[in-house]
């Protein structure tokens, strides 16, 4: 992932809570604003996001989330209404409620831009926990349940501070995104 880190703006937005998703949108805000002020193309641009701690939830598809009721579980509530919510709020679009431009920049649609999302593999236990409880299953199985469930495109890294310090390193700016 490191190599696609390029261009002359490179940010890496840590996620540490769910925010209801919102720390996700930060880095298509980021972007968008970089192409209004100063019209910066995409290639321009490496926008990374990690997400750890209380945040590692939204990795995780809305299949995923209703199935083992994660939404309850890790109190997580709509961005817009601050309604409980049973499905991923880092991928909600318009259809559920989020305006644009936000809608744009759910967690899919960034993935598919190019932008390179981390997950905390530490905090990943946690998720690897939802599976165990409500399977009744062995850790070894429950994990692969669980990464099956992950958003495609999402890498996960052997924690999240490795992730924040790896793409520091590879040159990107620091942003608190929760």
């Amino acid at each position: 992932w490191v190599d696609k880190v390029k261009g002359r703006h490179k940010a890496v937005f840590d996620c540490i809570e769910p925010e209801s998703g919102v720390g996700v949108w930060r880095a298509g805000v980021w972007g968008q604003q970089y192409r209004d002020v100063l019209k910066a193309a995409a290639s321009d641009m490496s926008p990374v996001i990690v997400l750890r701690h209380d945040a590692i939830p939204l990795i995780m598809t809305h299949a995923f989330w209703q199935k083992y009721g994660v939404g309850a579980k890790a109190k997580i509530e709509h961005p817009m209404t601050g309604a409980p919510v049973d499905r991923n709020p880092a991928l909600f679009g318009e259809a559920d409620g989020v305006p644009a431009p936000f809608a744009n920049y759910a967690l899919d649609k960034q993935i598919a831009a190019g932008t390179v999302v981390l997950a905390c593999n530490l905090a990943f236990k946690d998720v690897v926990g939802f599976v165990k409880d409500a399977d009744k299953v062995d850790e070894t199985e429950a994990r692969a349940r669980a990464i099956a469930g992950i958003i495609p495109g999402v890498i996960l890294q052997p924690s999240g501070v490795f992730a924040v310090i790896r793409a520091q390193e590879a040159g990107c700016v620091y942003i608190k995104a929760s």
